[in-house]
């Protein structure tokens, strides 16, 4: 992908320093939106302006800054998505005939258009807000370990657990949804000779048995999404109870703290705040690397169709013939198809 996107590499280059600026301006509001709560409540005025106009600036800050991300990520993906079909399609003009007796054109159409489609989403959202969640789930953790270490780490040791089914959620999301693109593919194939043949499927009245093909493709894939979607139940599930175990968490230790005059109420607000937002962006992070795992599995065939090399009738340099006359006499020639040899 970094091939194809290499030469306009400053508008990655860009979008990649408009989403750091604007995660660490994220990161930062919970801060000083806790700090302007506690020096209002305790009628410090001075100390209240300055807190409300750096909220304000980071707010500001980070609202130009997440527009100019989403434009250019926007950007770099339709650079990607374009010379991807360009180089599939170059690619797919230059093999040899054999190949499109092995291939149907239905599939092949189908991976210019939904596969590539799929790749679409990789940049401009994907990859975007995986960096982005991952620096602003960072520095929260930064924070929530110097404001205090037990209850930091008590919420690292959940992030891990989410990790940990992030992972293995994120592998069943790559082998279903390159199952679902082949199937896909089958489909379209089943539809493509049907519709081309229609006047001979007419003649013999195999309406019923075309329909009965399609349909075991359609079966399979909804087998496939029914699947899909009970693990992304489970992974609901898991995310839900860790979240709620970090709040219940925070408040015990944290309450308990306060009683013993270890930290005050605004920095329990703040370690809330944080831990939330570290919890969260790495429910981001997870949701966002399936799909980015989906886009891979879908993009798989596209690669290796792009990897193939062209056809020797293409590479060949060729005699150059210093005299030619116009009598051309054939003695013994016989020839074949790799995939007809008969």
């Amino acid at each position: 992908m970094w091939e194809l996107v290499a030469e306009d590499r400053w508008v990655v280059f860009f979008a990649f320093v408009a989403l750091i600026i604007t995660a660490v301006s994220e990161v930062s509001i919970p801060h000083y939106l806790t700090a302007s709560i506690f020096s209002a409540q305790s009628s410090t005025i001075p100390l209240f302006h300055q807190n409300v106009r750096r909220l304000v600036l980071l707010c500001i800050t980070a609202g130009i800054c997440s527009g100019i991300r989403g434009c250019l990520f926007g950007v770099a993906n339709m650079i990607l998505v374009k010379r991807l079909r360009e180089k599939l399609y170059s690619t797919l003009l230059l093999q040899d005939i054999s190949f499109f007796d092995s291939e149907t054109v239905g599939g092949l159409t189908s991976r210019l258009g939904s596969d590539c489609q799929q790749v679409s989403r990789v940049i401009g959202n994907d990859l975007n807000l995986i960096m982005r969640n991952v620096l602003q789930g960072t520095g929260a953790l930064a924070y929530l370990l110097f404001l205090s270490l037990p209850l930091g780490l008590c919420v690292l040791v959940i992030c891990i657990s989410l990790s940990a089914i992030m992972l293995i959620y994120g592998q069943y999301q790559k082998k279903s949804a390159k199952l679902t693109q082949e199937f896909t593919a089958s489909a379209n194939e089943v539809a493509q000779e049907t519709f081309s043949l229609m006047r001979t499927v007419r003649v013999y009245g195999t309406e019923k048995l075309e329909l009965g093909r399609y349909k075991q493709w359609l079966d399979k894939l909804a087998g496939i999404s029914l699947r899909q979607s009970a693990a992304y139940g489970f992974w609901n599930f898991g995310f839900n109870t860790l979240y709620h175990s970090t709040q219940v968490i925070a408040v015990l230790i944290g309450g308990m703290s306060i009683l013993s005059g270890q930290i005050t109420a605004e920095q329990l607000t703040k370690f809330i705040l944080y831990s939330e937002w570290l919890i969260y962006s790495t429910w981001w992070v997870g949701d966002n690397l399936s799909n980015l795992m989906q886009s891979i599995g879908a993009s798989e065939k596209v690669f290796h169709l792009i990897d193939l090399s062209p056809s020797d009738q293409f590479t060949a340099k060729g005699l150059k013939l210093q005299k030619l006359t116009g009598r051309v006499e054939f003695v013994n020639v016989s020839f074949h198809y790799p995939s007809r040899t008969m």
